[in-house]
């Protein structure tokens, strides 16, 4: 049984009392969703920089940090599908990372791309997938496997002509590190993503979602316009042949994650919608 997620981050201005973030994550369960996965930076006070880069990103953390969801993630019936963190925590302290992961209920720990880093340098993207290699031997000696999500960085090539996501899939040990792709991300960089899907193989644990298209209406000035992330089946994405592909390698989980386009600048409503297209595609079948 697959299961099915939305991202912390899309709850963000959502939590300005534990009172109203348990009713909206109750709201979530009753959508058909089953889990969440949380931030390590929004389960704790934030500091300024966090939370500049994160609004510069084009997301806000709220007050998720002073929400105490340990107590409302199980209170709402939801589990936890895995915690987002940094490979500079596991590296500095990988037994405090594993620790919090377990006591949230998942052993997975996710990590996102590097800040400020040279993903056009084959030396800087072979010293990256060492250090992936041993964070991830050292979390599973906690218990704790680790997964690599990507965005649209890792689609620049190195000096080789290789894409950095290339070579973190083919120079990371297999055993120590696994994937969590966001197809979105390699949409925006007009990527095939089925390619990319079977390049992971059965190292793709869990699929971050979202469709891409255009939210708009009437007439346009000009014949080109900016799309964006839209609600699950209402934007171009091949959405139901990489469900396919995600079946076919047993993924073991999907988690929703759009990102400030919603509808009606509402993101539990884009989440009651795209809660549809999963229930139609995955929850029924």
């Amino acid at each position: 049984m697959i299961q099915i997620g939305v991202q912390q981050l899309m709850l963000s201005s959502l939590t300005g009392s534990d009172e109203a973030l348990l009713e909206t994550l109750k709201r979530i369960k009753e959508y058909g969703f089953d889990s969440i996965e949380l931030n390590s930076f929004m389960v704790h006070p934030s500091s300024f920089l966090v939370r500049a880069l994160t609004k510069a990103a084009g997301m806000g953390v709220g007050k998720a940090g002073k929400r105490d969801w340990k107590n409302l993630v199980p209170q709402s019936g939801l589990k936890v599908i895995s915690l987002h963190s940094d490979l500079g925590s596991i590296e500095r302290d990988v037994e405090a990372v594993a620790k919090e992961a377990l006591e949230f209920g998942t052993d997975k720990v996710v990590i996102t791309g590097m800040y400020r880093y040279d993903y056009t340098s084959s030396s800087s993207l072979s010293s990256l997938s060492k250090r992936l290699s041993e964070g991830g031997k050292r979390l599973k000696e906690c218990g704790v496997s680790l997964l690599y999500h990507n965005h649209n960085i890792e689609t620049v090539k190195d000096e080789r002509g290789r894409t950095a996501l290339d070579v973190i899939i083919n120079e990371t040990d297999e055993e120590y590190v696994s994937f969590e792709l966001d197809t979105y991300w390699l949409s925006e960089a007009g990527c095939f993503l089925e390619e990319w899907m079977r390049k992971m193989g059965d190292r793709l644990k869990i699929w971050h979602i979202a469709d891409r298209g255009w939210r708009g209406s009437g007439k346009e000035i000009a014949p080109i316009v900016k799309s964006g992330s839209v609600e699950l089946g209402t934007g171009n994405l091949p959405l139901e042949r990489l469900l396919s592909i995600a079946r076919e390698l047993q993924v073991q989980g999907i988690v929703l994650e759009s990102h400030n386009n919603w509808i009606n600048d509402d993101p539990m409503e884009s989440i009651r919608i795209s809660s549809q297209w999963l229930t139609k595609n995955i929850l029924k079948s």
